[in-house]
């Protein structure tokens, strides 16, 4: 990592309040260049609390933008961090309608060109998308990462369908103790307790609402671009990580947007920006990429980024299974079109008649974490254990290496005797030693085969051919290794189990898997700059001689068939911020189920958060816990949330609710 330290304009930073209509105003953050010339503006836009959470990581990339003739600015949504105004829901339409207004304000003081850019990872990614297709004039260019053009099949909630248990409930409950969080008097002053009390008062955890849209309805088409991708006017940069769930939005982006607006960039990374340096690397010169495309759209200089292919793409090597790697084997390749010329579906069909598919219920607990950081235990291990309890079907790589470049698709000729259950394809590449590394998997609700939509339940004993699509990946199967699908009935704690699921029979007369064959080419050499990033901002992680606990932790009680995964999501541990702050967060997700009965799945997650400023005699703790079950009929949620100041509690509030199974 190169830490820049001179750059071409000095700058200067300031906090302010930006006014909204109706009076209510967000916290904000300005890098600027100390110029006499108006500049354009960058905005990103999160609820992330850019007092703390953010600030590192703000700290990296907003000063390198105002270093070279940007405005860069960070602005907490409304109801969160210092931000005033009751916190919404999820990308709800406050939410855009306030980024719009900031834009506006953004692009009317006296030291802005008018032309505004917005950026963001995640969340930040998504409403990026989101406000460039509600066209607000001056936002003219789009760098979204890590991002969903659609909210229902691409998000943390539903997967093929299915209500996605892991993400559905973790990042609820991650929610449930963000917005508990309050602001901070630093900042705010001494109304920093009402304010919060107030937030406090208007929490509504958001698994109510997510599981009370169990099908793709206009709940979930409001913020989802792919609805109207036309209406995106903006110059987007698409950039997404093979190791995301998000990728597929790229593939989708270069697909249906105007070729004179779009560009997408596709390499091995996790859910972080490309130069983190975070695993799996390599990282590249995210910056310098992005100021191509800001200067190229925001101030008309000719940068070559619109010269560059359509959609740039990381094809990985083949690589033993791991649960982290530092640097992935594989090459860069450009395509100048998406669907690509360079690529062609080949079909695979599958042999040995009928067979029936009945996995327990604990298939999945290698799975990975479906949002990898970059940490130790992120990514699926060997892959023998799960494929041993799916059904498997082997394709001999010969002569030359096999590379694939897109969504796989499946067909699946399958009958069952009961109305629901789902289905799960997962690609492996195989070597000779028999290590099963994981290359992507999908999974299908089966009441969701003939749309996300609606609900169709299966005719018992029918026979049915069902398609989908597994996710996107670059992937190199070299000779002597062999191409596996493993196709499983269960897949916890990833797909919440349908009640009543007892698997089904696959006939391979008229099944088959699709790869995305792309034809070697040589390829125009595609380089990125190092990675390189501005000052970081002097946060102190204190060591401790504790033995952090596991990652990972899977436990078996063998008298009881019962399996429970524990996991440290990592968030962030105890840091103390340059002007005194001391910050600490602690989390664990705890999943459970019994292997032969889909009603036994648990999930539970417990947050301690403490908000410590010395000097001030300010200390506040927020503790959390969120739970999920479910019987035949209906999900069964317990939210929970304690509230602290200087050890007193001072707000109490439990939450319990029964939500109807319509689909998952």
């Amino acid at each position: 990592m190169n830490i820049t330290t001179e750059f071409p304009y000095e700058t200067t930073r300031e906090d302010v309040y930006i006014p909204l209509p109706g009076g209510t105003r967000l916290y904000a953050r300005i890098w600027r260049p100390l110029t006499d010339e108006p500049v354009p503006a960058l905005l990103e836009y999160l609820p992330y609390r850019l007092g703390d959470w953010t600030a590192p990581r703000d700290w990296q990339r907003h000063p390198w933008y105002a270093g070279h003739g940007y405005a860069s600015v960070r602005v907490d949504v409304r109801g969160h961090g210092n931000s005033e105004g009751l916190p919404g829901d999820e990308y709800d339409a406050q939410e855009l309608a306030d980024g719009v207004a900031v834009i506006h304000w953004l692009a009317q003081q006296e030291w802005c060109s008018g032309r505004v850019g917005m950026f963001g990872i995640s969340w930040g990614g998504f409403n990026s998308l989101q406000i460039a297709a509600l066209a607000p004039d001056p936002l003219k260019a789009v760098v979204t990462v890590c991002s969903a053009d659609d909210r229902y099949d691409n998000d943390v909630h539903y997967m093929g369908g299915s209500v996605l248990a892991v993400d559905m409930h973790a990042w609820a409950a991650t929610m449930l103790a963000f917005v508990a969080r309050p602001p901070d008097p630093a900042q705010v002053g001494d109304e920093w307790k009402a304010m919060w009390l107030k937030r406090l008062e208007a929490v509504e955890p958001f698994i109510h609402t997510w599981l009370a849209h169990q099908s793709r309805d206009d709940y979930w088409k409001h913020g989802s671009v792919c609805e109207d991708y036309g209406a995106v006017k903006a110059n987007v940069l698409a950039v997404g990580g093979w190791h995301d769930p998000y990728r597929d939005t790229v593939l989708r982006l270069v697909e249906h947007l105007d070729p004179g607006q779009v560009r997408g960039i596709i390499g091995p990374w996790s859910h972080q920006y490309p130069d983190r340096g975070l695993p799996p690397g390599p990282a590249i010169g995210f910056l310098q990429e992005t100021l191509r495309w800001w200067d190229q759209h925001l101030k008309g200089k000719e940068t070559g980024v619109m010269r560059e292919p359509l959609l740039r793409s990381w094809i990985s090597g083949s690589h033993p299974p791991a649960t982290v790697y530092e640097t992935l084997p594989g090459r860069w390749v450009g395509d100048a079109s998406w669907p690509s010329e360079n690529v062609n579906p080949v079909a695979y069909a599958l042999q040995g008649g009928e067979r029936i598919v009945a996995s327990p219920q604990q298939t999945g607990l290698d799975a990975g974490r479906f949002f990898p950081f970059g940490n130790e235990a992120d990514l699926p291990p060997d892959q023998r254990d799960e494929d041993a309890k799916s059904v498997s079907f082997e394709f001999p790589v010969e002569e030359a290496p096999i590379e694939i470049l897109g969504r796989p698709r499946v067909k699946l000729r399958l009958r069952m005797d009961v109305p629901r259950g789902q289905v799960v394809a997962r690609l492996c590449d195989v070597a000779p030693d028999g290590a099963s590394t994981l290359v992507t998997r999908g999974a299908l609700n089966l009441a969701a085969r003939h749309g996300r939509d609606r609900t169709d339940d299966w005719p018992p004993g029918e026979t049915e051919d069902v398609v989908f699509d597994l996710n996107g990946i670059g992937h190199t199967f070299p000779p002597g290794h062999r191409i596996r699908i493993a196709v499983s009935s269960a897949y916890w704690p990833w797909i919440w189990p349908q009640a009543g699921s007892a698997g089904f029979t696959l006939d391979t007369d008229g099944s088959f898997v699709e790869l995305p064959v792309r034809r070697h080419t040589e390829d125009p050499a595609i380089t990125f700059g190092e990675p390189e990033q501005s000052e970081p901002l002097g946060v102190v992680y204190p060591v401790t001689l504790e033995e952090p606990r596991p990652e990972r932790l899977v436990v078996r009680d063998v008298a009881k068939g019962e399996w429970r995964l524990e996991v440290d999501p990592r968030y962030g541990g105890t840091r103390v911020y340059p002007d005194g702050l001391e910050f600490t967060e602690d989390a664990l997700e705890t999943y459970t189920i019994q292997q032969d009965d889909p009603l036994s799945a648990r999930t539970r997650s417990d947050w301690r958060i403490r908000l410590h400023r010395p000097e001030a005699a300010w200390d506040v703790e927020i503790e959390t816990r969120s739970e999920i079950a479910a019987d035949e009929h209906d999900f069964i949620t317990s939210d929970e949330v304690i509230c602290k100041d200087g050890g007193e509690i001072v707000f109490h509030r439990t939450w319990e609710k029964r939500i109807p199974r319509t689909a998952g």
